[in-house]
């Protein structure tokens, strides 16, 4: 009875350890007597006791690699520490068990030795700006390194890169000194730019007042000459009325005369009512001729009227 028992019992263990279930995205690598057999996929699977054993077990989902901080020297012997994270995928199962003996420490070593080959090819402000190139780089030559193990790398992102704090103050006063320079050099810009705008807003005004004054000279100039051509035009046709007459009446010349001398006065006389002081120097003889002229004017007017009564008396008696 107890045999029996005992045969059940190794029957059943036997039975039990034959099924192994597998979750999804995980695959295990089943030896036959020490040897490769066969790879178990997702859901129920059977092995035959005691001949097949299982003897890896491990995921083909993403995985996340994060490397600790390293020291790293640049290409201009500056110390720097640098930590990273990658990404990766085991895309088979049999190259990552049979390819190399322990596949975390041998992807967290060569991320480590890629990060300083790479980092030793670049100066200190470069590891700043290249971020992005230094990523591509490592996330090629780890693929092309990591593929015999039957791993994918997916991405690599340099999380921090730190230098020494001897070179962070170093850095922080050249920065201070080029946000100096900048500073002067814009209030400098500033400076000229306002004095070119000033002297351009003078010049732009002198310029306006002169051709507003170029403009109004033109303009009174021609109205004086405007003026000039109608007084000239007025004069023209007091002129070739003057002497219409003249032609045509002999008494109208010592009537210009008369006139003539009436205006000489006139203007005498303007010029002696002004306020401001003056001198005036006349000719006598001009006086005097011009006073013989009225006379005669007075005395030819005189002769008409005597010779016009006689004939207007026989005219009345007759």
């Amino acid at each position: 009875m107890e045999q029996l028992f005992i045969l059940v019992f190794l029957v059943g263990s036997a039975l039990f350890s034959s099924v192994k279930i597998v979750n999804e995205k995980n695959e295990y690598l089943v030896e036959r007597l020490g040897s490769y057999n066969k790879k178990l996929s997702p859901g129920l699977n059977f092995v035959i006791p005691f001949l097949d054993n299982v003897v890896y077990k491990d995921t083909i989902r993403d995985k996340i690699l994060d490397v600790p901080p390293q020291s790293c020297i640049t290409k201009d012997n500056v110390a720097i520490t640098v930590d990273a994270v990658v990404y990766w995928r085991i895309v088979d199962m049999v190259k990552a068990y049979y390819k190399i003996e322990n596949l975390q420490s041998g992807m967290e070593n060569l991320v480590l030795t890629q990060i300083r080959a790479e980092i030793g090819k670049l100066e200190l402000d470069e590891t700043f700006v290249a971020r992005s190139e230094i990523n591509s780089v490592l996330l090629r030559e780890l693929d092309i390194a990591t593929d015999p193990w039957g791993v994918k790398v997916l991405r690599v992102e340099l999380k921090d890169i730190t230098p020494s704090p001897a070179v962070q103050q170093s850095m922080e006063q050249q920065m201070a000194a080029e946000r100096k320079k900048r500073a002067s050099i814009l209030n400098s810009e500033g400076e000229r730019d306002s004095a070119i705008n000033s002297a351009k807003g003078s010049a732009e005004a002198k310029i306006l007042e002169a051709e507003s004054m170029k403009k109004a000279s033109i303009m009174e100039a021609e109205a004086r000459k405007q003026q000039q051509i109608l007084q000239a035009q007025a004069t023209a046709e007091a002129l070739q009325i003057i002497v219409d007459q003249v032609k045509n009446d002999p008494q109208a010349q010592t009537a210009l005369q008369f006139l003539l001398t009436q205006q000489y006065l006139e203007m005498g006389k303007v010029i002696g009512s002004s306020d401001s002081s003056k001198v005036m120097f006349i000719d006598p003889n001009n006086i005097l001729s011009t006073l013989n002229g009225i006379s005669s004017i007075i005395d030819n007017n005189n002769q008409l009227t005597k010779f016009s009564t006689p004939i207007i008396k026989e005219n009345k008696s007759s």
